[in-house]
């Protein structure tokens, strides 16, 4: 008899969403749901909205979707520091959403910069309250992210995160190690900024890719921080394997590859993801990942340009792999297109 695995990610239609406001399963983690559509209420769940437009789905309240995590075992739900958190005995997942109008800029430091920072700190002190002090997987979304700040020396916002980000690891003792999460950040049109988070008790591998400059180790024309993420982290669970892709992009090197064509900088970034996906096989304990099997989100810069991406996603991938596309600003301004990617493998009782 096959034992089901300790955590497992399953996509979930506008009904489905719905229906789990009556759902009392003790073994819910949590919750993510993109696009325009209105996105239910579930007391007690930390729920990541992200309020992003989806591409090429039909009307009738069907621009939503969500992904739910699931645990086996029985989880315990908390709410502290302003994160609301569910867990089991191995995973953590929360959600923490701040205003940047509630830090009001500082000593030179911008409200964005300050909000990250106070975010991050308090996500680690839960993190080390509860038990689960190994950062795994982070998803960032944030306002604006591309626009340039004048009162700040002209620094784009996402190099303002970044300085809030890393300075949180430092603060926090994070980077004694070298150890350093997936993650993702990705501009929305407004809103809080929003930060999902998976953890651990046990580290996960963190994943370079052979094909570029690890992101914490840009040189300085990136701002005055890199930006603290692995390329992909490898979790074990009892019985389990998690492949978590970073946002990947047209970037060989430090450098992004193919300006102005979108469906190159598609076929770059699955390279990318070929390669992270590589990385992850050479330390795999069960059968080896393929990037076909892969739950993937595609950000799209412009909307005009989802038949471009879906196309080159398609023939690298085959037209049944799992894809949800959504119009979303990336990191660079010369980026048009970025993709994520997770994915889960059995191990055999005795590995």
């Amino acid at each position: 008899m096959t034992q089901a695995l300790p955590v497992t990610l399953a996509p979930l239609s506008p009904a489905q969403l719905a229906s789990l406001s009556a759902d009392r399963s003790a073994q819910l983690l949590g919750l993510a749901c993109i696009g325009s559509g209105l996105a239910p209420r579930h007391d007690g769940l930390p729920l990541q909205r992200v309020a992003a437009p989806l591409l090429g789905v039909g009307g009738d309240g069907a621009d939503l979707f969500g992904e739910a995590w699931r645990s086996a075992s029985t989880c315990i739900a908390g709410d502290a520091l302003g994160i609301r958190f569910r867990a089991d005995n191995h995973v953590l997942y929360g959600v923490i959403e701040v205003d940047e109008a509630d830090y009001p800029a500082r000593g030179g430091l911008s409200p964005l910069q300050r909000a990250t920072e106070d975010a991050y700190r308090r996500l680690f002190r839960l993190l080390d309250a509860e038990g689960f002090p190994e950062l795994w997987r982070v998803w960032n979304y944030l306002a604006d992210i591309n626009a340039e700040s004048p009162e700040f020396g002209g620094l784009e916002r996402y190099r303002q995160f970044n300085v809030g980000r890393q300075d949180a690891f430092l603060a926090s003792g994070r980077l004694a190690g070298g150890a350093v999460p997936a993650a993702c950040a990705l501009g929305v049109r407004g809103g809080p900024l929003s930060i999902a988070f998976m953890a651990g008790r046990e580290p996960a591998l963190s994943l370079e890719n052979p094909r570029q400059v690890s992101a914490w180790n840009y040189p300085a024309d990136y701002g005055p921080r890199s930006p603290t993420f692995a390329r992909g982290a490898l979790a074990r669970l009892p019985g389990q394997e998690l492949l978590f892709v970073s946002g990947t992009a047209s970037i060989v090197g430090h450098r992004t590859v193919h300006v102005g064509d979108v469906a190159a900088q598609t076929r770059e970034a699955l390279a990318n993801v070929a390669a992270v996906v590589g990385e992850a096989n050479r330390h795999a304990r069960g059968a080896p990942f393929a990037p076909a099997e892969l739950d993937y989100r595609a950000y799209v810069r412009h909307a005009a340009d989802y038949p471009a991406v879906r196309a080159a996603m398609e023939d690298a991938l085959g037209a049944a792999a799992s894809v949800v596309y959504v119009q979303a600003d990336v990191c660079r301004a010369d980026l048009l297109v970025e993709v994520e990617a997770a994915a889960s493998h059995a191990l055999e009782e005795s590995e």
